[in-house]
C-alpha cells in the first residue's frame, strides 16, 4: 500500500502524539533534551523493570524522537529534533485556524454588545 504525503504527514503525526501522550515517555524526552543518555540512566527514575521501560524506548524510538545506538554492551539515546518540527507546524497551524475563530466570536460578540447599546 501506497501512501500519500499526506496521509505519511498524518501517520508520522499520530506516531509522535501516540508517544508523546505517555508521562514517561515525556519524561525521556525532558532529560534527553539536556543531552544523550544510557538506558540504564534513563531507567533509574522509573519504578519499573527493564523491559516494561524499554518499550517506551521502542515507542520513541519507532515514532521517530529518538535514535539509539550501541557501543559495547551501553545502548545511548538522543533525542531527533526534526520530528519536532512536524508537530510545530502542526500547532502553527492549529494556532491560526483557533485565533481566527476566536477573533471572529470577538467581533461578533462585540457587535451584539453594540446593538444591545444602541436598542
Amino acid at each position: 500500500m501506497i501512501l500519500s504525503q499526506s496521509e505519511q504527514y498524518q501517520a508520522q503525526l499520530n506516531g509522535i502524539f501516540q508517544a508523546l501522550a505517555d508521562p514517561t515517555r515525556r519524561a525521556v524526552l525532558s532529560r534527553l533534551g539536556l543531552g544523550p543518555a544510557s538506558i540504564s540512566d534513563l531507567a533509574k527514575p522509573f519504578d519499573m523493570a527493564l523491559p516494561s521501560f524499554m518499550k517506551h524506548i521502542y515507542l520513541l524510538e519507532g515514532s521517530g524522537l529518538i535514535r539509539t545506538h550501541k557501543e559495547g554492551r551501553v545502548r545511548t539515546c538522543a533525542i531527533e529534533k526534526k520530528p519536532f518540527a512536524a508537530v510545530e507546524t502542526w500547532l502553527s497551524t492549529q494556532r491560526v485556524i483557533w485565533e481566527g475563530r476566536n477573533d471572529r466570536l470577538e467581533q461578533f460578540v462585540m457587535a451584539a454588545q453594540d446593538q444591545e447599546e444602541s436598542e
